[in-house]
């Protein structure tokens, strides 16, 4: 049985004004809804600052998702996408400001560079608004292609502007 591990994030309220929060959370529902896959668990939400830094852009909402069941990358992908679409996400611009954003961050372990998705995410090791949410819903995580588990990713980051909302 597949493990799939999912991004959440949100910065800008909705088209209907609700806040990140809200989206991040109907994001959940969705998640919990797809064919083939169950909800296993979710992390806390987490509050953190753009990465790259933009004065200009919100604070985020983040979180994680574990999911399992029968999952290929390509079509998960796509699901991703049409929620974060119908969400109301556009792209204008890389690391822009959105309503809702949704990564893969793993998928069983894989390791691939092409097609998208690249697995595992390729920054996730690196932000502590995934690695924090991550290591509460997969505390045994390893990173497939550095081989080290989440608990040494986290002791190893720079200082990151993140917290989990109370």
């Amino acid at each position: 049985m597949a493990r799939a591990l999912i991004g959440i994030g949100a910065n800008l309220p909705a088209g209907d004004g609700a806040p990140p929060l809200a989206s991040c959370k109907a994001a959940l529902a969705a998640l919990a809804a797809l064919p083939g896959l169950r909800l296993v668990a979710a992390s806390r939400w987490w509050e953190s600052a753009p990465i790259p830094p933009n004065p200009a852009s919100p604070r985020y909402i983040n979180g994680v998702a574990l999911l399992e069941g029968s999952a290929e990358p390509a079509k998960l992908l796509a699901e991703l996408q049409a929620i974060e679409n119908a969400a109301g996400r556009t792209r204008p611009y890389p690391n822009a400001p959105r309503v809702l954003d949704l990564d893969i961050i793993d998928l069983d372990g894989r390791v691939r560079d092409a097609p998208d998705p690249v697995l595992p995410h390729p920054r996730a090791h690196l932000r502590g608004f995934v690695l924090y949410p991550l290591a509460e819903v997969a505390p045994d995580w390893v990173h497939p292609r550095l081989r080290q588990p989440v608990a040494e990713l986290i002791a190893a980051l720079p200082a990151q502007d993140v917290r989990p909302l109370p």
